[in-house]
C-alpha cells in the first residue's frame, strides 16, 4: 500500500485536502464473503426519503475545478428512488459487523490515514506521512472502530458517520442492508433538493465569519482550524439544517462513495492524464467533500464537485449513504439522456 496522493500528479494547481490512494490488496473482500441470509438489516429501520422520478442534470457549465471533470452539465432521466436522510452511522455499521463478522479493508491492511491534528505530537513525528499531503499520517491500527488508531473508539460517536471505509466496504454494507450506493446523478439531484443551487441550501458560500451551514474547515488549511462551526472532525449526522428534500449533510462532514467509476471528460493534457490515472487505479467516485474542505484549498463541498479514489482507499473523512430501489426494480435504472 503506497502513500501517493490520488491525483497530485494530475493536478498540481487544484490542491486537495482529500484522499491518499492505495493499490489493490490481494485477497481483498468481495461481496460473496458477506453472509446475507441471516441478520439482514430490517427495512423498517430505514430513515429515508423517496424521490420521484424526474428529468434532472449532473455536472455544471461553470466548473471551479475543471480537472475533476465537473463539466459539462448534462441531462439525465431519473426513475424514482429512495435515499438515506443521513450518512451511515457508526451505530448502523456496528450492527452490520456484529451480524456478519465483516472485516474492513483498513483492518485487513492493518493501518489507515489519519489527519495530523488528531494524534499526539510524538506520534506525528514518528509515523510516515503521505509525501504530497503530509497532513495525512499512516497510523497502525486506525480503522472504522478506532478512527485515530489504538486508544480511540466510537463509543461517543455512535451517531457520527462511519469513516475509514472503502468503496468495497460500503458496497458490502449496502448488500447486507438491502440498498445500494447512489449514482452520481441521483446523489446530485438529491443534494440540490427541489429548488437547486450550488450548495444544498442555495448559492451562498460558507465563510469564516458568520455563515456555517455545513461542517467544513475554517481558517488556514492545514495548520489552523478555527472550528467556528463547532466541529474539528466529524459531526453527528443530524447536525445542521436539512435541504429541501429533508436530507442532512449532503456536503461537508464526510465524503460519500457513489457507485460510478470516476471518469474525467476534460480534453486538456492534465485532464487526459487524470483520466489515465483514474482508469489505471479503477477509481470510484466520491461526492460532497468533508470537514477538511475550504474554499481556499479544496472547494469540493459544492454539489457539482467530485473526486476519484481507488476502491480500496478510505481515510478518516470518507463515508457513504445508501440509495434504494422499489421492490422488483433493477439497480441500473437511471441513465443519461445526453452522453458526452
Amino acid at each position: 500500500m503506497n502513500q501517493q496522493v490520488d491525483h497530485a500528479a494530475a493536478d498540481k494547481p487544484a490542491k486537495s485536502c482529500c484522499v491518499p490512494s492505495a493499490p489493490a490488496k490481494p485477497g481483498a473482500v468481495t461481496l460473496d464473503q458477506v453472509p446475507l441470509a441471516d441478520g439482514r438489516e430490517d427495512p423498517g429501520s430505514r430513515d429515508m426519503v423517496w424521490i420521484e422520478g424526474a428529468t434532472s442534470y449532473v455536472g455544471t457549465d461553470h466548473p471551479v475545478l475543471p480537472i475533476d471533470g465537473e463539466a459539462p452539465r448534462r441531462k439525465v432521466r431519473l426513475r424514482s428512488y429512495g435515499i438515506d436522510r443521513f450518512a451511515v452511522t457508526n451505530k448502523r455499521f456496528t450492527a452490520f459487523v456484529e451480524s456478519t463478522g465483516f472485516v474492513t479493508e483498513a483492518e485487513q491492511y492493518g493501518w489507515s490515514f489519519v489527519f495530523w491534528a488528531f494524534v499526539t505530537t510524538e506520534i506525528a513525528k514518528a509515523v510516515p506521512a503521505a509525501p504530497e499531503a503530509p497532513w495525512w499520517l499512516r497510523i497502525e491500527g486506525a480503522c472504522w472502530k478506532h478512527p485515530e488508531g489504538p486508544g480511540s473508539d466510537v463509543d461517543d460517536r455512535v451517531n457520527h458517520p462511519v469513516v475509514h471505509v472503502s468503496w468495497r466496504d460500503a458496497r458490502a454494507f449496502a448488500a447486507w442492508a438491502g440498498g445500494r450506493l447512489p449514482s452520481e446523478a441521483e446523489w446530485e439531484h438529491a443534494a440540490r433538493g427541489p429548488h437547486g443551487g450550488v450548495y444544498p441550501w442555495g448559492d451562498r458560500n460558507p465563510d469564516d465569519h458568520d455563515f456555517f451551514p455545513c461542517n467544513i474547515w475554517q481558517g488556514h488549511f492545514p495548520d489552523t482550524n478555527l472550528t467556528l462551526d463547532g466541529h474539528a472532525g466529524t459531526a453527528p449526522v443530524d447536525t445542521f439544517e436539512p435541504n429541501g428534500f429533508g436530507l442532512y449533510n449532503m456536503v461537508g462532514n464526510a465524503w460519500e462513495w457513489c457507485e460510478d467509476p470516476f471518469r474525467v471528460r476534460s480534453l486538456s493534457s492534465n485532464g487526459k492524464l487524470r483520466n489515465q490515472v483514474a482508469k489505471s487505479q479503477q477509481q470510484r467516485l466520491m461526492k460532497g467533500g468533508s470537514y477538511l474542505c475550504h474554499q481556499s484549498y479544496c472547494h469540493r463541498y459544492r454539489i457539482a464537485a467530485r473526486l476519484g479514489c481507488p476502491p480500496d482507499s478510505g481515510t478518516g473523512h470518507v463515508g457513504f449513504r445508501l440509495a434504494y430501489d422499489r421492490e422488483g426494480k433493477s439497480e441500473a435504472q437511471n441513465s443519461p439522456l445526453d452522453r458526452p
